[in-house]
This record gives structure tokens, sequence and C-alpha cells, in this order.
């Protein structure tokens, strides 16, 4: 565990997220703001870290980070990466496939209407009824599934 992990264990998410130099502190409201920005600080002063930080942004209404837009409404995602969802080419290949599966998988609990977006459009038409084969992979919120023949992708659902 890392420097500042270890430092900001007793808050890690309750209200704050580090992620490697960045720490960020949130907050339903002014007060309570005012509360963990106070405790944070102190925090790192006694673990003489406070004079470590050269570059703090303080009282940001609306942030971005890793990918994700966090305002007074909750976490969004970032609106570039619902249009490169949208703008992606059609993967050809299984490595293509499982880059958008994983993408789209985790994006899909933003973005109003995924069905939509994510149909699976046949990519080549299939020859014979022999040499298929199936890749799958499933959670409790989601299934992802190619299905192959002689190596070419014939159709994917997501």
């Amino acid at each position: 565990m890392d420097l500042m992990n270890r430092v900001c264990k007793p808050y890690l998410d309750k209200f704050v997220i580090v992620f490697i130099d960045d720490i960020l502190i949130y907050s339903k409201n002014k007060e309570e703001h005012e509360e963990h920005l106070k405790l944070i600080l102190e925090l790192l002063k006694k673990e003489e870290l406070y004079a470590k930080f050269s570059k703090c942004e303080f009282w940001i209404p609306k942030v971005q980070f890793l990918g994700h837009v966090i305002d007074s409404k909750g976490i969004h995602v970032d609106p570039t990466k619902i249009e490169s969802i949208k703008d992606w080419a059609s993967p050809k290949t299984p490595t293509e496939i499982r880059q958008f599966l994983g993408l789209a998988g985790y994006y899909r609990r933003f973005i109003e209407g995924f069905s939509k977006i994510a149909n699976a459009p046949i990519l080549a038409l299939r020859k014979g009824s022999e040499n298929f084969i199936v890749y799958c992979d499933a959670s409790y919120k989601g299934l992802g599934a190619v299905l192959m023949q002689n190596e070419k992708v014939i159709a994917y659902a997501s």
C-alpha cells in the first residue's frame, strides 16, 4: 500500500479517494466538506506531508477524475467516454471484442438506453455449421458473448 493510501486509510471510500498522488475529497454539502477538508489537511500536517503538495484546488463544484465527472448530483461518466463507445469501430478480432466489451461493460450503468447503442451486428457470414467457438464473460450485472467461426467474428452481444 502506498504512502497516501496508508495515511488516508481511515477515510478511504467514506469521503476520500486516493489515486497515486491525487487526493479527492467529496461531500454532500458545504458544512460536511469543511469538516472533511479539515480532517484531511490535519492528517497530512501530522504526517508531515502537508508541505509536499504544490498544486491544490479547493471548493471545485465539478471535477473530472479518472474518466468520471463528479458534481453535487453524483458521479457521472465523462461525456467523451460515451462518445468513444458510440464511435468505436466494429471489432474484428477476439482481442478487439474483449476490449470493447470491457469498456462498454464498465460504462453501461452511466449510459441511458445502452442496449440500443450496443446492438450486436453480424460481422461475417457463417460458413456451414462446424468450427464454432463461443467466448463469454458474465457477472451479476451483465453478460458478454462472442460467436466465432474459423477465427472470424460472426456476432457479439453485450
